[in-house]
């Protein structure tokens, strides 16, 4: 098994079975011990914001905002740069514990020895 998980989820509300399908992986990831770290990238960015992750809905799915809390807990979410930036969403907008990174950031960490990648 790989040392540290990199996901990089691109759907949102728009994608719902994808997404939820990225935040499951990772939430269960985290639980089972492996370093996580989940990138927040185009539809998935809304779900950096405090209350969002609330909103979403998919019938026989984990809620997604425990995800969200249980990858906060033991993991690292990210918030890519240009997407933030694109939805007018800054640091000061995120939840606690979402920090905000460019790609530099995600392919150093997606090629660091040990690390495996996904992307949904």
């Amino acid at each position: 098994m790989a040392k540290k998980l990199v996901i990089k989820v691109t759907a949102g509300a728009d994608a719902p079975e994808r997404c939820s399908q990225a935040f499951t992986v990772a939430a269960v990831a985290v639980a089972s011990g492996v370093e996580v770290s989940l990138w927040l990238t185009g539809e998935s960015s809304w779900f950096a914001l405090p209350g969002k992750a609330a909103e979403f809905e998919l019938p026989h799915a984990a809620p997604l905002h425990d995800l969200v809390e249980s990858i906060l807990a033991a993991g690292r979410i990210t918030l890519c740069t240009q997407c933030a930036a694109r939805r007018e969403i800054t640091e000061q907008d995120v939840l606690p514990g979402v920090r905000i990174a460019g790609a530099q950031v995600f392919v150093q960490e997606a090629m660091a020895d040990g690390a495996q990648a996904l992307v949904y």
